[in-house]
């Protein structure tokens, strides 16, 4: 008993060691968008199209309170550093209802894009970068399941169980969550070794080695010769029609571990 015992203990102590020297980092000041780029489909690098990404109550939040109508101006706003090798967790959750002229797929619908070209080789019209994609959905009330934590491929193509998978989005194994409720989503990184994503603590997805796919016909400004590993880029959150708050966007560098 003394030495199961000693054994929990020191299992202990090394789990609080190895919490202490991770050096999360928070992405976001909560004050304003320093740090950040905004790039819309139709609008300069830069042009924060109608104060759609904006500052609200210490949250980055995705907003169409300025909008008449949506009419495929797809925004994305990206941290202004490469990274490689990390962990990034936030806190989402979707309110209200989506923008009049919003596609049918973009209720209830934004993402972690990640390993993403820079916004500044971008063209104008570009609605989505060459990336990978935390996918995030909530659920539609609709008795209906709807996976959050899935995984879609602008650009690109992944390993999934062994096999090159080209299948544009891929359900995950998460539960469903309806409402506005906040739900956490952490994902881990490293080169193209693997990838792998959470859901409130819970391991949903699993995935490694992306590939650029050079013809891709939505990517117009691929920066990637066809089939190379996709093993670096930026962090950026989507504005795809529907309203979304985030908040606590934290990120560890392992690179610096």
């Amino acid at each position: 008993m003394k030495l199961f015992t000693l054994l929990i203990l020191f299992i202990s102590f090394a789990n609080a060691s190895v919490a202490a020297e991770e050096k999360w980092i928070s992405l976001f000041n909560g004050k304003n968008l320093d740090g950040w780029t905004v790039k819309f489909s139709g609008s300069d690098l830069g042009v924060n199209y109608k104060n759609t990404f904006r500052v609200h109550d210490g949250m980055l939040s995705v907003n169409y309170d300025e909008y008449d109508e949506f009419k495929e101006e797809y925004g994305h706003i990206f941290y202004n550093q490469k990274f490689s090798h990390y962990k990034i967790k936030l806190e989402y959750r979707f309110t209200g209802e989506q923008i009049k002229g919003g596609p049918d797929w973009g209720i209830r619908n934004n993402g972690i894009m990640f390993h993403t070209q820079s916004p500044e080789s971008m063209k104008k019209l570009h609605g989505w970068p060459v990336s990978l994609e935390f996918q995030l959905l909530g659920g539609l009330s609709d008795g209906k399941e709807r996976h959050t934590g899935n995984v879609c491929t602008p650009g690109t193509h992944i390993v999934l169980d062994g096999k090159l998978e080209k299948t544009h989005c891929i359900d995950s194994n998460s539960k469903t969550y309806h409402g506005d409720q906040w739900v956490t989503a952490e994902l881990e990184v490293k080169d193209d070794e693997y990838m792998r994503q959470w859901i409130n603590g819970e391991l949903v997805m699993e995935y490694k080695k992306p590939i650029a796919d050079k013809f891709d016909p939505e990517q117009p400004a691929h920066p990637m010769a066809d089939g190379i590993p996709v093993t670096e880029g930026y962090i950026a959150l989507q504005a795809e029609s529907h309203p979304t708050d985030f908040r606590n966007i934290m990120i560890l560098n392992l690179d610096d571990q």
